[in-house]
């Protein structure tokens, strides 16, 4: 299952994601937004990532105007290693080497045809658990229990 969320200015861009699921018979949640109305990336990028963290989805794929926002909000949930990725290059990285488990998407930054090669690559490309990968994974992991109250 694949968490979506959106601010404003991604939600262009999140119609696009959504049709693409759809037609590969991805399962997906949406976690808005569900319009283009101004509104604050931080709340959806929550809610999304907690569906993560707490087992309602495997990976996410999150979008605001230029991807940062949303990643650093969901970034601040434990359990979250969100990408920002622009190119081929940066999504598969994202993936072998940090396992990530968010794809952060900047709706004006990424041509939508682009936008939607990445998001195939983030679904089809699998973490590299040789060692050093693993290694560094966990110590991100290990982050996470540093943080003052940290609950998943």
């Amino acid at each position: 299952m694949i968490a979506l969320a959106c601010d404003h200015g991604g939600f262009e861009l999140m119609k696009g994601v959504r049709s693409f699921l759809d037609e590969g018979g991805f399962a997906y949640m949406d976690f808005g937004t569900f319009s283009p109305e101004s509104c604050d990336y931080p709340e959806f990028a929550a809610i999304a990532a907690r569906a993560i963290t707490g087992g309602d989805c495997d990976r996410g794929i999150f979008i605001c105007g230029t991807g940062i926002g949303i990643s650093i909000a969901a970034n601040k949930i434990p359990g979250i290693r969100a990408a920002v990725c622009f190119d081929h290059y940066t999504v598969e990285m994202a993936r072998r080497h940090n396992d990530a488990n968010v794809l952060a998407l900047g709706a004006r930054v990424v041509d939508p045809g682009l936008a939607i090669e990445i998001v195939g690559l983030f679904l089809s490309t699998d973490f590299d658990t040789s060692g050093r990968h693993s290694r560094r994974v966990e110590m991100l992991n290990d982050l996470d229990k540093l943080r003052p109250g940290n609950q998943r």
